[in-house]
């Protein structure tokens, strides 16, 4: 890669740390305060392991720190016959974005799901994110019908 361009990497164990601290960063956008650090950090430690887990890290050259990520999630679909990929949580730390870590971040993911056979690729984000609304419509995702109406992802919450 060429100095300058973006660079994305499949996060090692080792690299929990980086992984938790985009994390953190990416609750404290979202103007949140839970889970703690301590619990972000266990939770990422445990997941690092998991083989249905991937996360993969961006910098904005060979060697700079990580400043964005994405978090990615593999079930099995019995409609697809094949794994489904979630992408569950995409960050880029304010002062990198508008480098092209975002659509780095995103088209290493569809190359990660390609490699895994997977047949679909979901996420969510909010209405209002016109930016990542941008992004993920300019990388080829849609919000197509779904039994004649949109497609909603909706949540039930259990948690406090």
């Amino acid at each position: 890669m060429p100095d300058g361009s973006p660079q994305v990497w499949l996060a090692k164990r080792d690299e929990a740390g980086d992984v938790a601290r985009l994390l953190v960063a990416f609750r404290d956008h979202l103007d949140q305060d839970w889970p703690p650090e301590a619990a972000m950090l266990a939770s990422v430690e445990r997941l690092v392991d998991d083989p249905d887990t991937e996360y993969l890290l961006a910098a904005s050259a060979p060697g700079a720190p990580p400043v964005g990520l994405v978090q990615l999630r593999y079930r099995w679909s019995v409609w697809r016959d094949s794994e489904d990929c979630l992408l569950e949580d995409l960050f880029v730390d304010r002062e990198a974005r508008r480098g092209g870590l975002g659509r780095a971040l995103v088209a290493a993911t569809v190359d990660r799901a390609r490699a895994r056979g997977c047949r679909r690729i979901e996420l969510d984000t909010a209405e209002v994110n016109e930016a990542a609304l941008a992004l993920y419509y300019a990388m080829g995702f849609d919000n197509d019908a779904y039994e004649g109406g949109r497609a909603l992802f909706l949540r039930r919450r259990l948690d406090r």
